[in-house]
């Protein structure tokens, strides 16, 4: 593998495309999430033109904010590498970037701030809800796909090590914080640019291209910001669980969100449209599928081979520098002799990966439990009808009754 590394070209770094036979075989379910994403993608996209205002410039904002999530780590700061994606028809970045993936950004995060904008929230709250909103949107993809291994996470890494059906709990957070944190610098540098414009009506092309940018460039930042306060000092000073840390962030979102709901606030005008209801289909289509995986599908019968983890001696420690908290340790390399994952060695006769390898086989394990992943998943979907009946449905303005001639 070192020595195909060393002769591919700069292009054949930057894309690959793969066989769709091939991975349909492997990972029937990975081609069918990346279509209802790549759908949900340009559905969020067609609406954002339809709305006009500034609801264009939120989704290609969205859209290089995830560029910058997802590929901040691996590029530049490669101690917090962590996640490794199995393969897709096309990939980027040397194999670490899936297409579909540059749409999953404003299939979150475009549903949660529109759907989040009906309510009309004080602007201390909005961003908040936005973030809780863009976990409830993820927590299907994230349970659902790490089991059928769509993609593998490091297996000692501190701030993932904490799992929650296999999900770094440190992943429910960092989307609340991030997407909060996108979504407020987005809002507040054009409310500074231009305060007499309407929220989301544009402000002209120039004001809004450069509170893209910064919301963009200081997005990831802020939100590590707003992880780090809680974050660090539970789980690195005090070796607190995460899952308390989420909860404890969760918690204040949702304070600052319920303030929101009871303050006084302007009252939605405009009806549904014809695109917001292709929007809300969008969504159930999204919940739906993941639902259909966990009750009629099997994890034992995909596989992944693409890049995982670089296998090396278990014994070999590097350290993490926190930018706030004390030093701490990982594994320097995936052990396949000892490791705790959604996934194992069995569909290929046990065969391990060598030292060096970090193009492998992984394979999907059988359910623990398929009745209570279906309950955990129905929930979810329970709670998102519920969340997002209430944010279209509870705040569009009823038609105005006809009255009856009298004689």
């Amino acid at each position: 593998m070192a020595t195909e590394a060393n002769t591919i070209t700069w292009w054949q770094w930057f894309v690959r495309v793969n066989d769709v036979k091939q991975l349909w075989v492997a990972q029937p379910t990975f081609l069918v999430s990346q279509g209802v994403i790549l759908l949900a993608g340009l559905i969020t996209l067609l609406h954002a033109f339809r709305k006009g205002g500034r609801w264009p410039y939120f989704w290609v904002g969205s859209v290089l904010h995830g560029l910058v999530a997802d590929n901040l780590w691996h590029l530049v700061l490669p101690e917090y590498d962590n996640v490794w994606h199995s393969q897709t028809p096309v990939m980027f970045l040397g194999s670490r970037l899936p297409l579909y993936r540059i749409f999953l950004y404003p299939a979150f995060l475009y549903n949660a701030a529109y759907a989040v904008s009906k309510l009309r929230l004080p602007r201390y709250a909005e961003a908040l809800a936005v973030g809780l909103v863009t976990v409830l949107i993820d927590l299907p993809y994230d349970i659902v796909g790490v089991k059928f291994v769509h993609w593998t996470w490091h297996d000692t890494h501190p701030y993932i090590f904490d799992r929650h059906y296999w999900v770094p709990w440190s992943s429910y957070y960092a989307h609340a914080t991030f997407a909060a944190s996108f979504f407020y610098l987005f809002d507040a540098t054009r409310k500074w640019m231009a305060p007499k414009a309407a929220q989301w009506e544009s402000a002209g092309k120039k004001t809004e291209w450069k509170s893209l940018l910064v919301a963009v460039l200081l997005g990831v930042p802020g939100g590590v910001l707003l992880f780090a306060p809680v974050y660090v000092p539970l789980h690195d000073v005090f070796k607190v669980h995460t899952e308390v840390a989420v909860f404890v962030l969760l918690s204040v979102f949702a304070v600052f969100v319920i303030n929101g709901l009871l303050s006084e606030r302007e009252k939605v005008k405009e009806r549904l449209t014809t695109i917001d209801y292709v929007l809300i289909l969008q969504l159930v289509v999204y919940f739906i599928t993941y639902w259909v995986f966990v009750v009629f599908f099997n994890p034992e019968r995909e596989w992944s081979l693409g890049l995982h983890e670089t296998v090396g001696p278990c014994n070999e420690v590097s350290t993490l520098k926190t930018p706030f908290g004390p030093t701490l340790y990982k594994r320097k390399y995936f052990c396949p002799a000892d490791f705790h994952e959604a996934f194992d060695f069995s569909c290929v006769g046990g065969q391990k990966p060598l030292n060096g390898a970090a193009w492998y086989v992984v394979c999907g394990t059988p359910f623990e439990n398929r009745p209570e992943y279906i309950a955990v998943v129905s929930s979810i979907l329970l709670m998102a009808a519920g969340v997002f009946y209430g944010l279209y449905a509870q705040t569009t303005p009823t038609a105005p009754q006809k009255k009856l001639k009298t004689k």
